[in-house]
């Protein structure tokens, strides 16, 4: 079938699809880029630096379009993802890595998709689909597995754990609280003043960023602008479009992808050849994500009762049949 003899709401349900996945590719390229940035910048000016970039991009767009400012209504689901994902999350996962290993970061960081699921069902009455639960718990017990494979290598901390979780529970809910806001306001307009608010919230690591920017080397300065422009300022707005289009938990069940592409990036942007054990967690997390997106079949209609001799049936007079 071609995309012109779908339907609009199958349309717009591929666009979302798509949009979600140039989302999920930006942010699994992330990780690789704060490998760089991370080591030459603090968590902080990481976050202030990335978001600045962001915020640039995102305001040059909207003065083009002639947006606006957003309405009324929107404003509250903008200051609270702003606050809690664009700015408390972004601190908090820049940290929380440098305090643990990447596969514990990965695995707590990847509870965000579950209480996702759990807010939304709270807050905005989204149902949980059996499938959707299902692979969830695929997807969970994949990003489990890859985390395993990768534990060991570093050091884990009191302090790094707690960071996590509070990356994990500050991007379940500034996703969910983001979503109402997409009922009233385009998500350029959401993205670009949830971007600005996580920007004015950091501005206090300013002097921090000014400082690294003095001393660290241009590649990790370029990563930083990377982090800003695509996984920030795209990615976060093609997730908003695929927000506005599908339920919160669906979507957190999407993200459960990164994983799998982070250790296909890792593969072959940084020669890190993953375990076996490692390739069967991603495995997982694909097939999950599979499942959780999947629907069930239609049941086949039943067939007509045949009618009675001498009776009118809905192909027409007794034993004739209507061509």
């Amino acid at each position: 079938m071609t995309s012109t003899n779908l339907s609009p709401e199958r349309r717009s349900a591929r666009l979302a699809l798509a949009a979600a996945a140039v989302s999920v590719v930006l942010w699994a390229s992330a990780f690789v880029s704060i490998r760089s940035a991370g080591a030459a910048y603090s968590p902080g000016a990481l976050a202030l630096g990335r978001l600045l970039s962001g915020t640039l991009v995102l305001g040059l767009i909207v003065l083009i379009r002639r947006e606006g400012l957003p309405p009324r209504a929107a404003r509250p689901g903008i200051v609270a993802s702003g606050v809690l994902w664009f700015a408390c999350y972004m601190v908090a996962l820049n940290w929380g890595e440098q305090q643990v290993d990447a596969g514990t970061a990965a695995m707590i960081v990847n509870i965000g998709p579950v209480l996702m699921a759990l807010l939304a069902a709270r807050f905005l009455g989204e149902a949980l689909p059996p499938r959707l639960v299902a692979g969830m718990a695929v997807s969970f017990a994949g990003a489990v597995t890859v985390g395993l494979s990768m534990s060991g290598r570093g050091h884990t901390s009191v302090l790094g754990v707690a960071l996590c979780l509070v990356a994990a529970a500050t991007y379940a809910a500034g996703v969910v609280l983001q979503k109402p806001a997409l009922r009233h306001g385009s998500p350029l307009q959401v993205t670009f003043f949830a971007c600005l608010v996580g920007t004015l919230v950091c501005l206090p690591f300013s002097g921090q960023l000014l400082s690294d920017a003095a001393s660290a080397p241009l590649s990790s300065t370029l990563n930083m602008i990377y982090l800003g422009v695509f996984p920030t300022a795209l990615a976060f707005t093609t997730w908003a479009y695929a927000l506005a289009r599908t339920s919160a938990s669906r979507m957190g069940a999407t993200t459960y992808v990164v994983p799998a592409l982070v250790v296909l990036m890792s593969w072959t942007v940084l020669g890190e050849v993953p375990a076996a054990l490692t390739l069967g967690g991603g495995a997982l997390c694909l097939a999950g994500v599979a499942v959780s997106r999947s629907r069930p079949r239609r049941a086949p209609s039943a067939p007509l009762a045949p009618s009675a001799p001498g009776e009118v049936g809905p192909e027409g007079s007794a034993g004739e049949r209507v061509n």
